[in-house]
């Protein structure tokens, strides 16, 4: 028996007393993230119409081998390929002799493009130990030609991430001039 909007998702968790509904998913997805590690960043996803806040993982480190290999866990591994052909072609980043993997904390599944920025910065952050600072949230989705592209809903995201204490957010120019 559903009721109310197809578009709205509830969060629960298990626990001894059985589901028990999750108040700030944003919260519980974050509540681990270690400060000032490389590789490490917070981006926000639509699940429905609500924001959450996760934590992407990144971890580049060189290879041996004459085939890097590429794991993702959380986001689609063709999506990562793909901006990692992009980071190569437009930033000069050399990552053909690297191992990338890269993870959502969590155990959530995102598709969403919007989040794509943040894969960047990750990958970015590992591969040159280098942290992205412990209250900036990243969101934007880039182009093949290496372009931040304008994402839905930014305003609905910053809010959230304003209520879990973030201070800034790294987000497309385009968003700049939508926000209230």
């Amino acid at each position: 028996n559903r009721f109310g909007s197809t578009n709205e998702i509830g969060v629960f968790e298990m626990k001894e007393t059985g589901l028990e509904e999750v108040g700030n998913p944003s919260e519980l997805f974050l509540s681990e993230r270690p400060q000032q590690t490389n590789g490490s960043v917070v981006v926000s996803s639509l699940e429905g119409s609500r924001p959450i806040l996760v934590e992407l993982q990144a971890l580049v480190s060189p290879t041996s081998y004459p085939m890097p290999k590429r794991m993702a866990n959380g986001v689609e591994l063709n999506r990562v390929s793909l901006l990692i052909a992009v980071m190569e072609k437009r930033l000069g980043l050399h990552l053909s002799g690297q191992d990338v993997y890269v993870t959502v904390v969590g155990g959530i599944q995102i598709d969403e493009p919007a989040i794509d920025l943040g894969l960047v910065a990750a990958i970015t952050s590992s591969l040159r130990e280098s942290p992205i600072d412990h209250f900036t949230m990243v969101v934007g989705e880039v182009g093949l030609g290496g372009e931040v592209r304008a994402i839905s809903q930014a305003d609905l995201r910053i809010r959230e991430a304003a209520k879990m204490g973030f201070r800034r957010c790294l987000l497309p120019e385009r968003n700049l001039t939508k926000l209230d």
